[in-house]
């Protein structure tokens, strides 16, 4: 099946050549496509060149504001399936999501319709958090499980594989998050419809290079955006 990944990125230049590289070593089936939110650091012009060392393979989506990564997803979502691609691929570009467990995603999907990868399936896998960061990702599952019943050990994971028809379901125009709580939004409405769902294990290793895009408003949105969407019809 014709898979996709999609890789947003702001001021991602430090990773962006090395994360590409590493998931066509893992992958190398797949198509790549950087979605950039106009970067300062000059990462969108390093897309367009891997775009042009690697014609067909990798593309570009230069988006001319920051809006959130939930956007930033959509925008590579809609490409996909604007381009019949079967299988879409969600990852960081910082290496905190490591391609070499791309292979077991592109398994696991064969049985399901989502795949999940998770930081707490098999006990705690998180490399280089400090204890308030891990309290408070752990927290956030447990608040969203306790809101939505969503089933996950890990609701906040952003290293996930779709199969098309559960992003075509979701209706991606009513999509209303746009920070980390697109993660939990995502996969609730695909739980709400009735889609296969399964976790892996992965192990998180925090960024390489660069600086966590992580801020006190996002963490506010995720906690009153989880009561909008258990609330929510439609």
């Amino acid at each position: 099946m014709r898979c996709l990944i999609v890789l947003p990125t702001y001021n991602e230049q430090e990773n962006l050549r090395a994360i590409v590289g590493s998931i066509q070593q893992h992958a190398p089936a797949a198509d790549i496509v950087v979605v950039d939110d106009e970067s300062e650091d000059g990462t969108g012009a390093l897309a367009d060149e891997l775009s042009q060392e690697h014609p067909g393979k990798v593309f570009v989506i230069h988006r001319p504001t920051k809006d959130g990564l939930g956007r930033a997803y959509v925008a590579g979502f809609k490409f996909a399936l604007e381009r019949d691609y079967e299988l879409v691929m969600q990852m960081d570009a910082d290496f905190s999501h490591d391609p070499s467990y791309l292979p077991q995603f592109l398994d696991e999907i064969r049985d399901h319709d989502l795949v999940v990868g998770s930081r707490y399936l098999n006990g705690i896998s998180v490399v280089n958090w400090d204890l308030k960061r891990l309290i408070l990702s752990r927290a956030a599952t447990g608040y969203v499980h306790f809101i939505t019943r969503l089933p996950l050990t890990d609701a906040t994971s952003g290293f996930k594989c779709w199969r098309r028809e559960v992003l075509e379901a979701i209706d991606l125009e009513k999509i209303f998050s746009s920070g980390y709580l697109f993660q939990v939004e995502m996969s609730y409405r695909a739980y709400q419809q009735k889609f296969r769902i399964a976790e892996i294990p992965i192990i998180f290793v925090e960024r390489r290079l660069g600086r966590s895009k992580m801020d006190w408003g996002i963490i506010a949105e995720a906690i009153l955006g989880v009561i909008r969407l258990r609330l929510r019809r439609g």
